[in-house]
């Protein structure tokens, strides 16, 4: 069996490259919805039926464990695919989102006032704040939507990011952050711009940086999900909707040559 990796986009391939890179064992299998990118700007009932849809295409295709890379998909789905539709139709898989683990890697770098930057959907439900709470509410955190940011990543508008990216951070630049969170794997591509924006003294907290480790330890904790993977070193790459530009774009996210291939949901 296999690891899932989904994204609304071709985002998560930052995540999966990380996975790939730290534990490149495992087969693994990447489904980006390109063809309904980005997730932030629907509405929550759509939100829930792709990421239910693509989760099902991917347990189709035999992965026992599936990372949901997608903040905005986390955000709305996995509570409900973890306590509904699990135990009714897979009840012997697993779901895992990103949200939480970020926050405690935020935790445990000592932070105290943390800015994010995420969709407007993950802004506006509040839900960084929600569980944040719950699990130390000392650290204050400040989120601006970002909305234009996924749209500029998947249609080479990088030229246009730091500009844009600079207005949408003047919102909290003077607000005496230490750290920021990138709170949408597509926002990983841009840890180097928002660095030299913000400086060095805040810290960017990037989740393609964490989110491998954290499922390393989830699987060495949990042995009857690791025992079912195989261990062969295959990779396979699925969107739901495919261009020579997507497929450009996702080798150079990748860092070398991936073939991209169309599937349904």
């Amino acid at each position: 069996m296999k690891i899932g990796i989904f994204d609304s986009g071709l985002g998560g391939l930052n995540i999966a490259r990380s996975i790939h890179q730290l534990i490149p064992e495992y087969d693994s299998i990447y489904l980006g919805d390109t063809m309904h990118v980005p997730y932030g700007n629907r509405s929550s009932e759509m939100i829930y039926k792709l990421t239910e849809r693509a989760v099902t295409k991917l347990f189709a295709e035999d992965c026992k464990l599936i990372v949901i890379a997608c903040n905005t998909a986390s955000a709305k789905a996995l509570r409900k695919l973890q306590q509904e539709y699990l135990p009714q139709y897979y009840p012997d898989r697993r779901i895992l989102g990103v949200i939480v683990p970020t926050l405690e890697t935020a935790i445990s770098l000592k932070v105290k006032k943390i800015g994010l930057i995420a969709t407007s959907y993950i802004v506006d439900t509040a839900v960084y704040t929600e569980e944040l709470n719950k699990l130390d509410n000392d650290i204050e955190i400040l989120p601006v939507a970002t909305p234009l940011l996924v749209p500029l990543i998947e249609n080479d508008g990088h030229k246009w990011v730091k500009e844009i990216l600079s207005d949408y951070l003047k919102n909290i630049q003077d607000k005496n952050i230490d750290s920021i969170i990138l709170g949408c794997t597509h926002y990983g591509i841009l840890k180097e711009v928002t660095q030299g924006i913000l400086g060095d003294t805040i810290q960017v907290i990037s989740q393609d940086e964490f989110i491998p480790i954290k499922l390393k330890q989830y699987l060495n904790n949990h042995n009857e999900i690791e025992a079912d993977l195989n261990k062969d070193n295959k990779y396979q790459f699925l969107v739901t909707d495919l261009t020579s530009n997507y497929q450009d774009k996702a080798s150079a996210i990748f860092g070398r040559k991936i073939e991209l291939v169309k599937t349904n949901i």
